[in-house]
């Protein structure tokens, strides 16, 4: 069944995007005034109900940067954009660091590229170090890393009618001002709600800056060609727009995870909306969260086998613990790191399955050792465990 609006408070891990126009006035200036009350919505929220976690992804490192180097108009050159980028985002994260901190919440600061999570091993990393701060209470907060990261930049000077001489990939989607990297860290983390905050109450059936009688779709079924032609343009201080927004939802739904889409600038409009009010646009998702569980459970693609002890496989089950060197007694098959792998026990029945943190060779080395061999044995220390709790599915398959 769909996710309904009175649901949404039931949502255990949310992923907040906050646009540029959110952050900012005009891409420039810090709208303080409202990023201090979304700080504090969200750490009532983490306050909330026992267990609950969240995750903010932000924008607004450019036109900071901007404001600091003095600069009035957006940089047409990329190479001033990512230096805007770097001065800007030490001053977002102190930003945010402040004023979580006067909450008594700790933030972490987590920078990505698309790549980090379109890669197998990287992915698995990110997502181990972001479950690893939301179990230490830590808000994590997120930006693409635009210093180091031109496509995004790239594509808005294309979008603004300039060229920077790289040709384009139009294999490949490019999302604009973090809504497609939020989508990612969202279905990466089996976030049960992704919210993006803008700077319109949400989808409309036309531009309502432009069409007095355009109205607010308060929900949405299925993203097609139709729904996307209605959400041309884009945003002019950040890189994205409701296309995008909508390419970002379109990939987070098929993954399991609902999204809201609504106005930053609505006082408490995340406590509200979690409340069940109708505000903004809901994208519900026809699979409630555990996509990525069935995926790995599911999958016909497992490379190997971890055959393990009684004792380690009573602690998978009844402990949902980790599966640790010391339980694993035999390797089989070949697999790299990242791979889907099944745990059997020494009959060779199948228990489960999981993202396996080591290959085939390192696997072998370890097996019957203690984590605190890790190094001795491989000449480098990754994870304490050769599959994460995380990354595992136990029961029938």
């Amino acid at each position: 069944m769909s996710l309904t609006r009175r649901e949404l408070g039931n949502a255990h891990r949310i992923v907040v995007k906050l646009g540029t126009h959110v952050v900012t006035h005009d891409g420039i200036e810090l709208a303080l005034g409202r990023l201090m009350a979304i700080v504090e919505s969200l750490a009532r929220l983490r306050r909330g109900p026992p267990g609950r976690e969240v995750v903010l992804v932000s924008s607004g490192a450019v036109g900071l940067g901007m404001r600091v180097l003095g600069l009035k108009e957006r940089p047409r050159s990329l190479g001033l954009r990512q230096a805007c980028a770097a001065v800007g985002q030490g001053h977002l994260i102190e930003t945010y660091t402040r004023a979580f901190a006067q909450l008594g919440v700790t933030t972490a600061q987590v920078l990505l590229t698309q790549e980090d999570l379109g890669d197998r091993d990287r992915a698995l990393c990110v997502r181990t170090t972001l479950m690893r701060l939301l179990e230490l209470g830590v808000v994590p907060v997120l930006n693409e890393n635009d210093s180091v990261s031109v496509k995004e930049l790239v594509e808005y000077r294309r979008s603004q009618g300039h060229s920077d001489g790289a040709s384009p990939e139009p294999s490949k989607p490019v999302f604009g001002d973090n809504d497609g990297l939020s989508a990612r860290v969202a279905v990466a983390l089996d976030a049960d709600l992704l919210v993006l905050l803008t700077n319109v109450g949400g989808m409309f059936t036309a531009n309502p800056a432009t069409d007095p009688t355009a109205r607010r779709i308060s929900e949405l079924g299925a993203i097609d060609p139709a729904t996307l032609a209605m959400a041309a343009g884009g945003s002019s201080g950040g890189t994205g727009g409701m296309a995008s927004k909508l390419e970002a939802a379109q990939l987070a739904v098929n993954e399991g995870t609902a999204v809201l889409i609504a106005s930053g600038a609505e006082p408490r409009v995340l406590e509200r909306a979690l409340a069940g009010e109708d505000l903004g646009t809901l994208i519900s998702s026809s699979e409630r969260r555990g996509a990525r569980w069935r995926r790995i459970a599911l999958s016909g693609r497992h490379r190997g086998a971890l055959v393990v002890n009684d004792g380690a496989l009573r602690a998978l089950i009844e402990k949902k613990a980790s599966l640790l060197p010391i339980g694993v007694t035999a390797v089989e098959g070949k697999f790299e790191k990242g791979d889907v792998v099944e745990i059997r026990d020494g009959s060779g029945r199948v228990h489960g399955r999981g993202l396996v943190n080591y290959d085939t060779a390192a696997c072998r080395k370890l097996a019957g050792h203690q984590s605190e061999e890790i190094e001795q044995l491989l000449g480098w220390r990754g994870y304490d465990a050769v599959v994460t709790r995380d990354n595992l599915v136990m029961g029938a398959l």
